[in-house]
Order: structure tokens, then sequence, then C-alpha cells
């Protein structure tokens, strides 16, 4: 069953100044929800979560450096990476339903309240995360985790009815330099506050829960300017059941319509495998610096300071080489560079920050670019009015089913006890996902998905 807006799908359709400068309004509201929870991913995940969820899993651990969740035999080293893969399948339960929901009722903007506040909050309460508590800090995790993959699925969802076909590259690029510029700003405030916890009156461990809950805080704060100025866009409406009950019959319809779009599904599968990649480096790079490479908190702090920064660099810089050479050109090149940024940290030495801090701007100027053109490539392969429903299949491939590569690192380590035999494994997800992504007619798919095609694709 296809639901479709009362405005036309594309979204130049409307007259004059004011249609155009509407859009613009809506686009800037849009770029703050990238810039609200990114603080989320960069702070939380990327820097001070990993590290101190580890360490509070050792304090809770046996004599053989074991916890056990549930009866469940873990090693303490491998409980972050686990229950990130365990957010991922939560958030995969839940993200299509809302998608379905989303656009079965046009209400995207209650639904992405609902989920921005939920993980806002549980990020805030990471600040009561002390002593031997992970079973806390894994919950916490979890809730927070999937509220982010869930409130992402109707955040997208927004970007093909607030530009326009030619615009995609650019306000996606915009959006991601958004959120790694608040990335940055906050870790800097994180860095100066963890760097003179002693000055603050704090201990160490105060600190981390301090930043920790600021994120949350920030997180809610700057969601209030997407949500003043998106709107949802009326939908054609069939009589009958209530919200939950059509949105588990269009979740069904959703599956069996999306066999009819092969080449959308072709990028899908390409997309899961080596965002699958990314999002690990994003979530164990810092348990990496720490636990193999032997580096002070400070000193991944200041190289992920410097992977945001480049981030904003790149994402706007791939975005002026995608209108130059097409959005799929540029994300192969980002693949390639991905491969071999993760072969050079197999070798990086321990205890020498330099060469740590060269990876992670390798990582930076191809990080922001590499996503940003991902999600306006997808956003040309939606067919019009089931934007929600399909970003939540995307959604899936970008955080809900990111679980292979955190349990493959997880399972890498556990067997082998090398955190650079982990590292090196994660290479397979972007060298396939670069073959499987060259083998996509994205022309043909666009067409296919009954969109225009831009001059440069």
């Amino acid at each position: 069953m296809s639901v479709r807006t009362t405005e036309e799908a594309e979204p130049g359709a409307e007259d004059g100044r004011a249609g155009a400068a509407a859009r613009k309004r809506e686009q800037h509201g849009w770029y703050f929800y990238d810039f609200a929870c990114s603080v989320y991913s960069t702070s939380v995940l990327t820097v001070f979560l990993g590290p101190y969820l580890t360490a509070v899993a050792k304090a809770a651990a046996d004599s053989d450096g074991y916890v056990h969740p549930l009866g469940v035999p873990v090693r303490a080293g491998s409980y972050f990476a686990y229950t990130v893969s365990v957010s991922v399948i939560v958030a995969v339960l839940i993200m299509p339903l809302v998608g379905a929901v989303a656009d079965r009722t046009g209400r995207k903007k209650p639904l992405l309240a609902v989920t921005a506040y939920t993980g806002a909050a549980a990020t805030a309460g990471m600040f009561f995360l002390d002593g031997d508590r992970y079973l806390l800090g894994g919950l916490l995790l979890v809730v927070a985790n999937a509220a982010l993959a869930v409130s992402m699925v109707l955040y997208n969802a927004f970007l093909p009815q607030i530009s326009t076909p030619d615009e995609r590259d650019t306000v996606s690029s915009r959006g991601w330099a958004f959120g790694y510029t608040s990335g940055a700003l906050v870790l800097l405030l994180n860095l100066v506050l963890y760097q003179g916890h002693d000055s603050f009156g704090l201990s160490e461990g105060e600190a981390v829960r301090i930043c920790l809950a600021s994120a949350g805080l920030w997180w809610g704060a700057f969601a209030l300017i997407p949500l003043r100025r998106l709107r949802d866009r009326a939908v054609v409406r069939e009589p009958g059941a209530g919200p939950a009950v059509s949105g588990w019959r269009q979740l069904v319809a959703t599956l069996k319509d999306m066999r009819r779009y092969p080449l959308t599904l072709s990028f899908l599968l390409a997309y899961l495998i080596y965002n699958d990649g990314v999002q690990t480096v994003i979530s164990q790079a810092s348990v990496y610096g720490s636990e193999e490479l032997e580096l002070e908190q400070s000193t991944l702090i200041v190289a992920v300071l410097l992977v945001q920064v480049l981030a904003v660099v790149g994402a706007l810089g791939m975005g002026r080489l995608a209108r130059a050479y097409g959005a799929k050109r540029t994300i192969l090149g980002s693949l390639a560079a991905w491969g071999l940024t993760l072969a050079a940290g197999y070798f990086l030495p321990a205890r020498t920050p330099v060469w740590f801090f060269a990876l992670a701007a390798m990582i930076g100027l191809v990080l922001g670019g590499s996503q940003a053109l991902s999600r306006s490539l997808f956003s040309h392969l939606v067919p019009a009015g089931k934007e929600a429903e399909y970003f939540s299949a995307y959604e899936m491939s970008d955080r809900g089913l990111s679980w292979v590569g955190p349990l493959v690192f997880g399972l890498t380590y556990q067997v082998t006890g090398s955190y650079r035999d982990a590292i090196i494994s994660l290479v397979f997800f972007f060298a396939l996902g670069f073959v499987l992504l060259a083998r996509v007619p994205v022309r043909r798919a666009v067409r296919a998905a009954g969109n225009p095609v831009p001059e440069r694709i």
C-alpha cells in the first residue's frame, strides 16, 4: 500500500521565493539535529564510554577476568563491543515499525521528539555509572544507542522532503558538517574538564561521568531547534485500525514492496557491509588506542577532536568532489582510503601519540564525506511517499545492522587476545563493500525508483 503526501513529491514544486525560503528554513533546522545528537557519537560512544565501561566491567570481573551478565561468561575487555551489538539488535526490532507508522500517519516530528529525548535522558543517566555498575552501563548504552538509531530514521526521512534532487549532496554534507562541528566543540570542553579535573575538585571518574551526562543535556537542548522548524506533511490515509495496527500492516507491505526495487536493495547491501566497518571503527577506536596502543585518555580525546575538525573539512570537500565526479565515484574513493587507513593502523607502535594522530587525521578526512554522500545517494533511490519506511531500512544498515562488525571485533579479541588482530579484521568490510557498490548502476536505480536523475550522481 503506497502512502503519499498531499503535497507534490518534488520539493522544488513550491512556487516563488516564499517556497524556497520555507525550504531553506527547514534545512537550517534540520542541520541542528546533527548538531544536537552527534555529541553522543563523539564524546560518549567514541571517546569516553568504551574505556570507562571496560574499566567498570574489569572492576566487577572475577579472578579470570570475566563478568557474567545474565549468567553468560564474557571477557571484561569484550563487554563494551558486545553491548554495542545488543543495542543495534534492539534497534533493528523497532526501526521498521517506527518508519512505517511515520509514513502512515505523517507524524515524523512527534516520533522524533520521543526518540530524541529517550536517548538524551539515557545518556544523561550515565552520570550514575560508577563503581562496578557495568550492568547499568550496558542498559543505558542499549537504550541510548537504540534511541539514536530510531531517531535517525525519522531525521533522515525529512531529507527528500526539504531538498531538491540537485541540493541533496550539499544539504546532507552540511548536516554532517554541523554534527562534526558540535562534536569538536563539546569534546574540546570535555578535554578541558578531563585534563583539569584536579583543579575542579573532581576525580578522574567523576570528570568522565560529567562528560557523559553533558552529552545528553546537549542533545536534549539543541533538539528543540529542529522540532520547532521541521514540519510534518499530511498524508492520504485510508480509514481503519489505529496507527500501531496500521504500522504493522504497512511494515509487511514495505518489506514486500522493496522487492520491486532490486537496485535499491543492491545499494543497501553494499552500504550495510562497508558502513558496518565505519561504525565499528567509530565505536572501537578508543578501546584500541587505550588497550592496545597504551595511550592516555587525554591523547585519545585530542585524536578524536582532530577527527571531528577534519571531518568537517572532509564532508564539505567530498561534497564538492561529488558535484564534479558524482557521489558514487567519490564514495568508492573513500572506501579505498578506509582500507588503507586500517591497514596502517595495524602497524602503529604503542605509546607513540604522533602516529595515532596521523591515523586520526586520515580517518577524519574520509569519515564525514563517506557518510554524508551515502545518505544523499540513497535519498535518490527512495520512492516518493515512502521516505521513513525506506530510511528505516537504510538506518538498519547505518546503525541497525552494524552489530556484525563489533561482534567480529569482540570475538577476534576474545579468541586471540590481540586488538591488532581485531582491527585488521575490519578491512574485509570495506573491501567487500567497495566491490558491491561498484556493481550498482545508480542512474538506472534512480529511474527505477521513479525519481529524476541529477546531472551527476
